[in-house]
């Protein structure tokens, strides 16, 4: 499985059929074996991935998280791009790691290989991600959501843990993330036990934003990433970086960094832009500079 599971060959075409619909190959580059490649909206300022393994319920293997990585890489440098939204499809999101890659895995593979290291590009792209969720979001599924900065459910949506059933625990930060999101009490029940939520207790609990209707969820957060990309890049990543500050130190060194950052805005074009903007009463016009 880990064979067929590799980085995708890279084909020499530049586009592909998914149902009635023809994904061109961003920037006609590599096509991929594992996920979909895209701009989306109006303006084309938003990266979109979607994981294509169908059959596996986009079960999450190694060749498909370096794909992942691959298209963040890309949409990270491009200038255009400011926003970028990861899905799946209808019936699931990711349902989890690949069981069958890990299964023959040795402890002596996994810590001096630093299984899993990879996929924590998601969470340490500058620019805002945003998660479309559709069906099952299960272990790694649930985690790559949680690693993005906002995450939209569709109604029929469900989220959980269970590792815990296959005799492991979260390796790529659910037990850290789902605590910070939920709390400790729903955490560790759901680590625990191994139970699932539904899009309307993952709101209530604070993990998702916003709830849609199935058919709506992506066309939502694809709307959201443009909502973003009006804005200034440079300052939407300064945000971003204050916001996740939050998470990380206490509350006197995030108010330091929100400071910090605060004061460094008006070292940008951009800032002038939009306070000339608003006393003018006109629409800024910014220059991610």
């Amino acid at each position: 499985m880990a064979a067929v599971c590799r980085a995708a060959l890279r084909l020499a075409v530049h586009g592909r059929t998914y149902g009635s619909r023809l994904f061109r190959e961003y920037s006609a580059g590599p096509s991929y074996q594992y996920i979909l490649v895209e701009r989306r909206g109006l303006n084309q300022n938003v990266g979109f991935i979607q994981l294509n393994r169908p059959k596996a319920l986009n079960a999450l293997c190694d060749g498909l998280m370096m794909e992942i990585n691959e298209a963040l890489d890309s949409f990270e440098s491009d200038l255009q791009i400011g926003a970028i939204v990861i899905t799946g499809n209808e019936k699931a999101f990711a349902a989890g790691a690949d069981i069958k890659e890990m299964q023959d895995r040795t402890f002596q593979e996994c810590y001096g290989g630093s299984f899993l290291s990879q996929w924590n590009r998601v969470s340490t792209v500058k620019k805002p991600v945003i998660a479309a969720v559709n069906g099952f979001a299960l272990g790694g599924g649930c985690e790559l959501a949680m690693m993005c900065d906002i995450i939209y459910a569709g109604d029929k949506a469900q989220f959980g843990q269970p590792e815990i059933s296959l005799g492991t625990i979260p390796g790529a930060g659910g037990t850290q993330r789902l605590t910070r999101a939920v709390g400790k009490s729903l955490a560790m029940e759901l680590v625990l036990t191994g139970d699932r939520i539904t899009a309307k207790e993952a709101k209530e609990a604070g993990l998702v934003s916003k709830v849609y209707p199935v058919d709506k969820v992506v066309d939502e957060a694809i709307a959201c990433g443009e909502k973003i990309a009006k804005n200034s890049k440079l300052i939407v990543s300064m945000a971003k970086e204050a916001v996740n500050g939050a998470f990380e130190l206490s509350l006197s060194e995030g108010n330091r960094l929100e400071k910090r950052l605060f004061h460094s805005t008006f070292a940008t074009d951009d800032r002038k832009e939009g306070m000339t903007a608003f006393v003018e009463k006109r629409k800024a016009n910014f220059n991610d500079q």
